[in-house]
């Protein structure tokens, strides 16, 4: 018996030993793993007039964009710009984020094309697209077209062959010709407000005549000294997303220029001082040309210049007679409820939306001042935020639950209000809600705070009043591993002194 014993217990110890060696089968959840992330490719209309766009979406879901390859270029199409839409819910405290970068096309003429099967690599992950067929219609509206039908006329050339029968000359002169580029930071206001978007392009602007002779040089290098020059100590910022540096034409003092977008983003200013931005310095690869050209060479030597911009002050005014008003910009309230006939005891969904141009991210859930009889949960809250043509916008919501515990009406201008300082009118102004609420049925009494939650779901209505509420420690499972190793360890002895009186015997 004495044998069995310490069989027993010596299989036993040897199990525990290899349990303690061997990993659980669930450590490797203990390795945190990468961010999920969801992306996905949308195409915009495949029939569409000339003078509308075509558009290519990029859906991401669950992680930060950090890294994206270029969205491809379609033949009979122009790339036409960016804009991004970021749309943040946060569920009990859960936040989750969804971004969508649409990119433009604009079609050179009427037809139909083939957009060939694509791929973007998006933060390492390739997604795919089928890519479909475009049929282009004409512009609906007319409109006077410019004379398509006469050729273009083709300078003259002369045909100078001297060089080549007398050959070719042994140096070649160069010759740095003038151009009209400059490197400009453009605030599109000189004075703001405390909280005022302040939009801040930094652009190079080339003339036509002179694309030649100009190239961007390690601007993947420079980029990241500009933009830590840009950087405001004492304003919130919203950046719009990197874009392909594509020009667009513009006038400046009357004559064309092409304009690149190096970087573009919104500034809100968190006190009165003023945004300062320093002269900025943008190294671009410049060729010399030649003096005499030679037919069928390139005739051009690269050299490099140094392009510096202006610098540039924005004046910030505080607010007029300090309220504690944090709220500045362009809004304007919605509501919105999810039945129309409304009984004591039931829940109610409703949301609030505040929708406009401002620092969304800064602007504080409404304050509620609750009637007699009339309850409050919540709230989910949802942000988009929308940055296009020089704008960064979009819209909040708050879900709220509402209970009426007695009938009667209910004005909800009374019991929600959202103060804002109001730039169109430079005032503070408050936002408020217009529905009210007639409701009907006999008085109830007050329910715990999750009834509202639980009473659509019969499961946790049964379950709750039934559930053991008894608090017990968190440290129960290590009290009785404790346990559990001191009886093996006193099992352990006895074997021990077995063996040793069987030896002695």
């Amino acid at each position: 018996m004495l044998r069995f014993l310490v069989l027993f217990l010596w299989v036993g110890l040897w199990g525990r030993q290899m349990q303690a060696q061997t990993p659980p089968a669930s450590a490797p959840a203990a390795v945190v793993p990468a961010p999920s992330q969801q992306a996905s490719l949308e195409l915009g209309r495949t029939t569409f007039p000339v003078n509308e766009y075509f558009t290519i979406a990029l859906r991401l879901r669950g992680a930060k964009l950090e890294r994206y390859s270029a969205f491809p270029d379609l033949e009979g199409f122009k790339k036409s710009g960016k804009s991004s839409t970021t749309t943040t819910r946060i569920v009990n405290g859960k936040a989750t984020v969804e971004l969508l970068l649409t990119q433009r096309y604009a079609a050179f003429a009427e037809g139909d094309f083939d957009v060939k099967p694509f791929s973007l690599t998006v933060n390492g992950q390739v997604v795919k697209s089928l890519g479909a067929k475009l049929h282009v219609l004409p512009q609906p509206a007319a409109s006077a077209a410019p004379n398509a039908g006469a050729a273009p006329t083709k300078p003259l050339q002369g045909i100078g062959l001297l060089d080549q029968l007398l050959g070719k000359p042994k140096g070649q002169e160069y010759v740095e010709p003038q151009d009209q580029a400059f490197l400009a930071v453009v605030p599109d206001k000189t004075t703001a407000w405390v909280g005022e978007p302040v939009h801040i392009g930094l652009y190079f602007y080339l003339a036509p005549a002179d694309q030649g002779l100009l190239d961007f040089h390690r601007f993947a290098e420079q980029l990241p000294v500009l933009l830590q020059q840009l950087r405001q100590p004492t304003a919130w910022e919203e950046s719009f997303d990197e874009a392909d540096i594509v020009p667009d034409s513009v006038r400046v003092g009357g004559k064309p220029f092409l304009r690149y977008r190096l970087y573009e983003t919104v500034f809100y200013p968190l006190n009165a001082q003023p945004l300062q931005f320093p002269a900025l310095s943008l190294e671009m690869k410049k060729y010399r040309v030649a003096k005499r050209p030679v037919a069928g060479a390139d005739n051009r030597m690269a050299g490099y210049k140094t392009y510096r911009s202006t610098p540039r002050t924005v004046t910030v005014r505080p607010l007029p007679a300090a309220s504690g008003v944090s709220s500045v910009g362009r809004y304007r309230l919605l509501e919105g409820i999810d039945r129309t006939a409304f009984r004591t005891g039931q829940a109610y969904t409703y949301t609030l939306t505040v929708e406009g141009e401002g620092n969304l991210t800064a602007l504080p859930e409404p304050t509620a001042t609750l009637p007699p009889g009339l309850e409050l949960y919540g709230p989910d809250v949802r942000q988009e935020i929308t940055r296009q043509n020089g704008r960064v916008g979009g819209r909040k919501v708050w879900s709220y639950r509402l209970v009426a515990r007695q009938p009667g009406t209910y004005s909800l201008r009374r019991v929600f209000a959202l103060p804002v300082f109001d730039l169109n009118h430079a005032r503070y102004d408050t936002l408020r809600p217009e529905l009210v609420l007639a409701v009907r049925g006999e008085a109830t009494r007050s329910a715990p705070a999750t009834a509202a939650y639980i009473r659509t779901d019969p499961f946790y209505a049964q379950q709750i009043p039934a559930a053991d509420n008894t608090l017990r420690p968190l440290d129960t499972p290590q009290q009785t591993r404790r346990y559990a190793y001191a009886v093996l360890a006193v099992l352990g002895l006895l074997t021990v002194i077995g063996w040793w009186r069987a030896g002695r015997r």
